[in-house]
């Protein structure tokens, strides 16, 4: 059988990233610039910051992949693209290279939702077996996902406010952890105890997450002690916050791998990346006897290899997209 080729891009938020993937899971090559330490500056992504530094960045990243990979355009058989979720200006500029791309090579076009990308980051690790669930953990989603079949999605559960990812860096914030605090609360977790009393975000029944409470727990908690002249223990708060945050996720998750006589989990999503919940996934699934893929960490923040994976498995489809795709900044999996 041929080889197929999907020369990726992703620009959904503060990365410029290209690919060139090779059967849905051969990273042939990748080049990711991220502008991590411009943002810092501001405590979070200024999206026309982002837009206007994926528009200077992109033509110099697709240079350096197709160098890197020692391949033409030519060789290539589909470009793909994110088209949403994500900034809608950031989204415009890869989208618009892709479709200039697609228009002077007249490889079809192929449009790619970033949170199945986050999900088909996990074809780099092994394959899929279905059914299947994916736990997609972000700092815009958190969700479980279903799958019965190659590049088929239904959601059964999803945050109804704030994703665990925002949640994360919004209570680093109040703490006065720098941006971006979700890896700094992770390790900063294993450093405290479980000292704190905080809510335990929507522990019923249902499948859904909510953690606008327990953010306003924190921010209520840290208000109160500075008025009673006490300081906050960090380390403490962010061990206390993570065990609770990451017990509600596995909760529910075990519960969903039981009800859907699941035997694979896939966790995806910058989230992904925290150890914390990657070893009480671990432990799970272990009691469960069900097969845990998790991405490796490079691939858990946004890249162009897990959308060229999931364009993989699009393009086989026959998903296709003509010029007038446009951004979907709200775009649903």
């Amino acid at each position: 059988m041929k080889d197929t080729y999907i020369f990726a891009i992703e620009t959904s938020c503060d990365e410029t990233s290209c690919s060139i993937i090779k059967n849905g899971n051969i990273d042939v090559a990748t080049v990711i610039l991220s502008q991590i330490d411009i943002h810092k500056n501001y405590g979070g992504v200024v999206p026309e910051i982002a837009s206007r530094n994926h528009t200077e960045a992109i033509t110099l990243v697709f240079e350096e992949c197709l160098k890197k990979a020692n391949m033409t355009l030519n060789d290539i058989d589909a470009i793909a693209v994110t088209y949403g979720p994500g900034l809608n200006g950031a989204l415009l500029v890869g989208i618009e290279a892709a479709k200039a791309l697609s228009l002077a090579t007249g490889k079809p076009l192929v449009p790619v939702n970033h949170m199945a990308g986050h999900i088909y980051a996990n074809k780099f690790v092994g394959e899929f077996k279905f059914p299947l669930l994916a736990l997609v953990v972000s700092g815009g989603h958190t969700e479980i996902i279903y799958m019965d079949e190659e590049y088929s999605f239904k959601r059964i559960g999803s945050t109804l406010d704030d994703s665990v990812g925002e949640a994360y860096d919004k209570v680093a914030r109040v703490v006065g952890i720098p941006y971006p605090g979700g890896p700094l609360m992770d390790k900063m977790a294993h450093m405290g105890k479980h000292k704190y009393n905080l809510p335990a975000p929507k522990d019923d029944n249902s499948y859904d997450f909510s953690f606008s409470g327990i953010k306003s727990a924190v921010i209520n908690l840290v208000h109160n002690e500075k008025q009673r002249g006490n300081e906050i223990n960090k380390e403490d708060l962010a061990t206390s916050f993570q065990e609770t945050v990451v017990g509600i996720l596995v909760k529910k998750t075990k519960k969903a791998l039981k009800e859907y006589n699941i035997k694979q989990l896939l966790v995806a999503g910058g989230v992904s990346a925290n150890s914390g919940l990657r070893k009480a996934l671990e432990d799970v699934c272990n009691e469960l006897d069900v097969e845990l893929l998790k991405p490796e960490i490079k691939y858990c923040t946004d890249n162009a290899a897990m959308i060229g994976a999931a364009a993989y498995y699009a393009y086989k489809k026959g998903d296709r997209a003509d010029l007038s795709l446009n951004p979907e900044p709200g775009l649903d999996l």
